[in-house]
């Protein structure tokens, strides 16, 4: 910045008076200034309300669409510690008897004690003396190979210890490997329970399978039968690897699944423990409770919505609260510009002709009769409506026993009068959360055109285009002040220059007439 000084000839503060005079031609950019606030204002106001509603259009409208949200099944078990269940929302009310007589286990196989250092290389021991590091465990069908006991090698580098190999197996995935330090004995674990390899001819219809000259065998000791100490207590071999069993209500006929968990009739079974000579009981009911809180949660943010946009067309304007320019805010303390702010932003949105639409048409979404098949045709039947105070922007209010008891006595009709789906858009039967995304949809895309979205350019919307333009035109008018205040100085300059001609005139002349005295 180029250092003026003023006033030497004439002894005026010329800076203050050229500071006085650009303070009155700047007014007009101050007012440019605070019309691109405002528009900036405007914008993100219309924004955070296309932000809410699209929280809506994407969460909680899509829950509304789905059966389950108004079929949700509860499950209740007399035996949880051994069988717990969960429902889907199609299936029946009803009751289901289960003995559960075996859980699903992995197989495992435990080594005999092992007298070599696994943390040192196996290369430096001389017990070791095989390098077939092979193992089987059973793997799906490919597109080449057949479902069954297939190879899996174990890739042994120089200097590798037992516990390197152990983290090799491990991270192929098929097993769970690790050395026991107390009782010094390696352990094998397959990572899924159940009996796959049925065959008897292979590997002894063992989960885990290898060579008899494999390292596993050689080294490790370990074999493919079950060794116990004459008890029944497993101390080597594989044990595991077995299905879970069940008796369906009484029937007499054992079910199996390799997991602990069993599907059937829409019933997703987990078990936990055997039930002995009982029966657990599980009962299937329609819950009730669910229904009602997910439909009460939509009820709120509809509730928050229409509230957030009624406010803005009814709360006050101030139109003597302009936003603050820089210099006046370095004047205020933040309490003082905090306040201000908040008159200064109020009611910038009343009037709006996309959010008095709005309003009206969420309104209207509700008092449409759903041509659904059954009883229930309107919202009113089961408990819901709109509230009497029109001010309110028509929020929702809810008779929570009413819309229980219809949620209890009819969920599927209460299902198609919230989301019945029909191709067109003025079908009769189009339920009604599908037109109150209508409606959504349409008033954020008229917002959008508007006001944009966060990854919006100027261009891209019509307060965009209004602030652009501002910013051109406050680029102008910036220059216009430097080329008004460049002006300003060089006819100061001017006269500074003139009296300091006509000061150094009447030096001389008083020095000639002193002179002459």
């Amino acid at each position: 910045m180029d250092m003026r000084i003023g006033g030497l000839a004439s002894g005026i503060n010329t800076d203050e008076i050229i500071q006085k005079l650009m303070n009155a031609e700047r007014m007009p950019l101050d007012r440019m200034a605070q019309d691109r606030t405002l528009l900036e204002w405007q914008r993100d106001g219309y924004r955070e309300i296309y932000q809410k509603l699209y929280e809506m259009d994407n969460d909680l409208i899509l829950d509304m669409k789905m059966s389950s949200t108004y079929n949700s099944k509860s499950v209740s078990s007399t035996m949880d510690s051994a069988v717990t269940a969960t429902a889907s929302s199609s299936t029946a009310e009803g009751s289901y008897s289960i003995k559960v007589t075996q859980l699903a286990s992995p197989a495992i196989n435990i080594s005999e004690p092992i007298d070599f250092d696994a943390s040192k290389s196996l290369d430096s021991q001389s017990e070791v003396t095989s390098r077939d590091f092979t193992y089987y465990v059973y793997q799906d069908a490919t597109d080449t190979e057949a479902a069954g006991m297939r190879a899996v090698e174990v890739d042994v580098k120089a200097g590798d210890s037992l516990k390197d190999v152990l983290k090799k197996i491990n991270d192929q995935g098929h097993i769970r490997a690790f050395y026991d330090e107390t009782s010094k004995r390696v352990i094998l674990e397959t990572n899924k329970t159940g009996n796959y390899n049925t065959d008897s001819n292979v590997f002894n219809g063992n989960e885990i399978g290898f060579d008899s000259n494999s390292f596993f065998a050689t080294e490790l000791g370990m074999t493919l039968q079950k060794i116990d100490d004459g008890t029944g207590e497993m101390i080597g071999g594989e044990n595991g690897g077995t299905n879970a069993k069940f008796i369906y209500n009484n029937s007499g006929v054992t079910l199996e699944s390799k997991s602990n968990t069993y599907t059937m009739n829409g019933v997703n079974f987990e078990f936990k423990n055997v039930t002995g000579d009982k029966n657990a009981t599980l009962s299937v009911s329609t819950n009730v409770n669910d229904a009602f809180d997910s439909i009460m949660k939509f009820v709120d943010k509809y509730n928050e919505i229409v509230d957030m946009i009624n406010t803005s067309q009814t709360e006050e304007r101030y139109r003597d609260y302009k936003p603050l320019t820089d210099v006046q805010k370095e004047e205020m303390d933040e309490k003082q510009v905090e306040l201000w702010e908040e008159r200064a932003k109020s009611g910038i949105l009343r009037g709006d002709s996309i959010l008095t639409s709005a309003i009206f048409d969420l309104r209207q979404t509700w008092y449409k009769k759903v041509e659904t098949g059954g009883s229930i045709t309107s919202l009113t039947q089961i408990g819901i409506s709109t509230t009497a105070d029109y001010m309110n922007g028509g929020k929702l209010k809810v008779d929570e026993e009413e819309l229980k008891n219809a949620l209890r006595e009819n969920p599927d009709e209460v299902y198609k009068l919230f989301s019945n789906s029909t191709e067109s858009k003025t079908d009769p039967s189009r339920g009604l959360i599908n037109r109150l995304e209508d409606s959504i949809e349409s008033t954020m895309k008229r917002i959008e055109e508007r006001a944009g979205k966060t990854t919006s350019t100027l261009d891209n919307y019509t307060l965009g285009k209004r602030i652009k333009d501002l910013d051109t035109r406050i680029s102008d008018f910036e220059d216009r002040l430097v080329r008004i205040e460049n002006r300003y100085w060089g006819q100061f300059s001017a006269m500074e220059q003139a009296i300091s001609r006509l000061n150094n005139q009447s030096a001389q002349l008083l020095s000639q007439f002193g002179g002459g005295m």
